[in-house]
């Protein structure tokens, strides 16, 4: 048995025993201590007591009876497992505004991705969402926003226009907030429908305003079910990018439908994106800079170059 499974089983028996194990029980459980000569197996499990505390396991040892002629070993769960990791709405929005700076994929980017949307439930759900708000089309501001009403169960009211372009207000109970295909949604409760509704945020055309104590989302309520596909499902279109090797996984990663085509000449990689929005595929491409050149088709590479050039001219 390799010593770190030997460590690990270890580990597991005591955190799942009742009551503290001896070394002759734990012996007969763990066969790489049944070894035939005892003081060897001996020497051997004190060297993993002493390895397992050097690393924070809180191994500890109990006398099992009143002259501790007997003593039994135990990990305690409670000391063992870390809390549940819980964060504040103040918390949740600086994690989120300082997502916003990020420019490149760094393990940054990632770990605050997995904060925000990891767990089930959480107030913030992504689907191969791209970078977290640069190159969406919803304000960085309204973003945050949103994500604080939700985080704190608030109701807002707002500005909206809709795809027809219809203006009105709404008084929304915020549940949640979504990225997909490349855009925000608050989802809610809509009082003017009293349904659940998804609102895009680049569609606000106000600030959030707070209308007070919003009500609670039901059991078992997920915001991302409540969103329609993005503007990439079903595409009709498909770009060819050149990415730089270090920032090729990640928009495999993060372009529902990606696919490497090829490892060019100069050692960049190839990669297929299939699209149904220029103007959207073009703003999430602006972010990675220098490391991402469209190739083909040509009316999406000029998109991509008066961007450039318009940013340029500020």
């Amino acid at each position: 048995m390799e010593p770190l499974e030997r460590l690990l089983n270890l580990v597991a028996l005591l955190l799942e025993t009742r009551t503290p194990l001896t070394f002759d029980q734990i012996r007969d459980t763990i066969r790489a201590y049944g070894a035939d000569n005892v003081e060897s197996a001996k020497r051997m499990f004190e060297r993993d007591k002493d390895v397992l505390r050097a690393y924070g396991v809180p191994l500890q040892m109990h006398d099992l009876d009143g002259w501790g002629t007997d003593q039994g070993y135990v990990i305690p769960k409670d000391e063992y497992y870390l809390p549940e990791i819980a964060f504040s709405p103040e918390e949740v929005t600086a994690l989120f505004v300082a997502a916003q700076g990020v420019r490149e994929a760094t393990e940054v980017e990632q770990g605050v991705r997995k904060l925000l949307y990891g767990a089930e439930g959480g107030v913030l759900s992504g689907i191969g969402g791209g970078p977290l708000v640069t190159g969406s089309d919803a304000r960085g501001a309204t973003v945050v926003a949103a994500a604080d009403a939700a985080q704190r169960r608030r109701r807002v009211a707002f500005g909206y226009r809709t795809a027809r372009g219809s203006g009105g207000a709404r008084r929304v109970d915020a549940w949640g907030v979504v990225l997909r295909g490349g855009h925000w949604y608050l989802v809610g409760h809509d009082h003017d429908r009293d349904e659940v509704r998804a609102f895009r945020l680049s569609r606000v055309t106000t600030d959030l305003g707070d209308e007070g104590e919003g009500s609670a989302p039901p059991e078992r309520f997920r915001a991302l079910d409540h969103v329609e596909a993005g503007p990439w499902v079903g595409g009709q279109q498909v770009a060819r990018v050149a990415f730089e090797p270090h920032v090729a996984w990640l928009a495999l990663d993060a372009f529902p439908g990606a696919r490497e085509e090829a490892i060019l000449a100069d050692g960049r990689i190839d990669v297929s994106l299939p699209y149904t929005d220029p103007a959207l595929v073009a703003s999430l491409l602006l972010h990675y800079g220098p490391d991402a050149e469209v190739t083909a088709p040509a009316d999406l590479r000029e998109t991509v170059v008066r961007r450039l050039q318009e940013t340029l001219d500020v």
